[in-house]
């Protein structure tokens, strides 16, 4: 297959919408031209003779120890494919970037998409949605424990700690499981002070005093 031939039967990738099935299309043409380059160097070896020896002796006649007309073929026909070859991964290459460029875009639309909707979601929460209820209340905080340093304040109203909030929050234990397992890492925790909602980062740590925390929280009673 020449050169012309890659052209006329692939195009150039820029021409059209490249998908998955084009480069697997060109995959399977790079893979072809490989088979039919390692078939014609099969050819050059089973006459002793690769790609450069000289096919006359030292007198200048042609060699007769080897078919000439084979060799010379093979020859032509590796030189060939090779250029088919090179052109078929330059193919390869421009079809995978422009691949990748598109799904860029696409991507970058998307998240686009998602962050105005949930803002919408968000505005439409705000004023159609009563405020989330709280599950506990802290009653009391350690000075220079890590909730101190976090700002949480005596009578705040835990709407969310970590993963747990009022739909999966069963016991206290939900939240010491959250505690053990975010020791050194910040927990999101939503409270509700005087009214107002705040958001507070609170990395459970080991401290002077006792726990993870240094502060007691009780289920809240409605």
């Amino acid at each position: 297959m020449s050169e012309k031939e890659t052209r006329e039967s692939g195009g150039s990738p820029e021409a059209s919408g490249v998908t998955v099935s084009d480069i697997q299309e060109l995959i399977r043409r790079k893979e072809e031209i490989e088979a039919q380059i390692k078939a014609n160097y099969d050819v050059l070896e089973s006459k002793g003779i690769g790609m450069n020896e000289p096919l006359v002796d030292c007198e200048g006649y042609p060699r007769a120890d080897v078919d000439l007309y084979q060799v010379r073929t093979a020859r032509h026909n590796i030189v060939c494919l090779q250029n088919d070859h090179k052109a078929v991964m330059k193919q390869v290459e421009e079809a995978l970037h422009q691949l990748h460029a598109r799904d860029k875009e696409k991507q970058a639309r998307d998240l686009a998409e998602a962050r105005k909707e949930a803002m919408s979601h968000g505005l439409g929460q705000s004023q159609d949605l009563s405020p989330a209820q709280a599950f506990a209340i802290v009653n009391s905080i350690s000075p220079g424990s890590p909730a101190s340093i976090a700002g949480l304040q005596v009578a705040d109203e835990i709407v969310e700690f970590g993963s747990v909030n009022t739909q999966n929050f069963q016991s206290l234990q939900n939240i010491g499981t959250v505690v053990q397992h975010s020791e050194g890492k910040p927990l999101n925790v939503t409270v509700i002070r005087r009214g107002e909602k705040y958001q507070l980062r609170l990395v459970p740590t080991r401290w002077a005093g006792k726990g993870l925390l240094g502060c007691n929280i009780i289920p809240l009673q409605r």
